[in-house]
């Protein structure tokens, strides 16, 4: 019987991002995605227009069917949300299918670059961190993470020494699970190698007992949607039992490529990175030793 995750996210036509990453990435690892739309749009927020029909009103509607079902999940996996009330159908979803077998990946979707998303209210924040504390497992950028732990993001954004800079993270992460969750992946660090000095960029993989870093050399640009592949290719490594730095490497690997080739193209960067072709890449789980 195949694993299944519920996907709670939005639904983007255009950006390459969200429900779209989340379903072709889950489903590419051998895992059933299992989405439950927070909202439909015609393109993701990035774009200069788009529509967006909201669906609030309607996750509660497709919870009940599932209840109906008797359906169970391996994992829960969340990701951008609008409002609180979409948090407090998440919170209701969690009391009938999140079990003692059940993981939680909660994406914390709230800002980049230093700065919150102007939609998120302090009410919007502080459900988050509540949604965050439940979770098993988060994969917070860094700017997220400080939102979480009530860091100035500025102070980090100064930090010159690699050594200095991923100490104060994974203190910051374990301050974090000092409130809830059991592992987080600090997404899209920004340093310069101090053996090399390549601009690199990395994950950090964080736990009460230890850390583990993969990084890949910064191709220069940033685009919509890395976050969410990553963060999806996380929960079907979960799932189907992969090691937590194993699937970090192959994925960060995969994005890598993506990247490189969507430069190569001259990709705008609302549309998101070329990552179909290498999806073969999550399919097997001894790509990483191999490569």
């Amino acid at each position: 019987m195949s694993k299944k995750i519920a996907v709670i996210n939005d639904l983007s036509g255009f950006g390459r991002c969200s429900l779209t990453a989340a379903i072709s990435v889950i489903a590419a690892m051998g895992v059933q995605p299992c989405p439950l739309p927070t909202a439909i749009l015609s393109g993701q927020t990035g774009y200069p227009s788009y529509f967006c029909d909201d669906y609030t009103d309607r996750m509660g509607k497709i919870r009940k069917e599932w209840e109906k079902m008797d359906v169970s999940f391996d994992g829960i996996y969340t990701g951008f949300m609008s409002e609180s009330s979409q948090i407090e159908e998440v919170f209701r979803f969690l009391d009938s299918f999140y079990k003692k077998k059940t993981f939680l990946l909660v994406d914390p979707v709230m800002g980049d670059d230093g700065k919150g998303f102007d939609i998120f209210t302090p009410e919007l924040r502080r459900m988050m961190r509540e949604l965050a504390s439940r979770a098993d497992i988060i994969t917070p950028n860094l700017t997220e993470l400080c939102m979480l732990t009530d860091t100035d993001y500025r102070m980090i954004e100064q930090m010159t020494d690699e050594k200095h800079l991923l100490t104060v993270i994974e203190q910051m992460a374990r301050n974090m699970i000092a409130k809830g969750p059991k592992e987080i992946v600090v997404t899209g660090i920004r340093f310069r190698d101090s053996a090399d000095g390549v601009q690199k960029m990395g994950n950090l993989a964080v736990t009460k007992k230890k850390s583990d870093l993969a990084a890949f050399p910064f191709v220069g640009e940033s685009y919509s949607g890395t976050g969410d592949l990553f963060a999806s290719a996380v929960a079907g490594g979960k799932a189907r039992g992969d090691s937590l730095d194993e699937i970090m490497k192959t994925a960060g690997r995969m994005i890598e490529l993506a990247l490189e080739d969507s430069v190569r193209e001259g990709v705008p960067r609302n549309d998101g990175v070329n990552y179909e072709k290498y999806l073969w890449m999550l399919t097997d789980k001894t790509y990483c030793d191999a490569g």
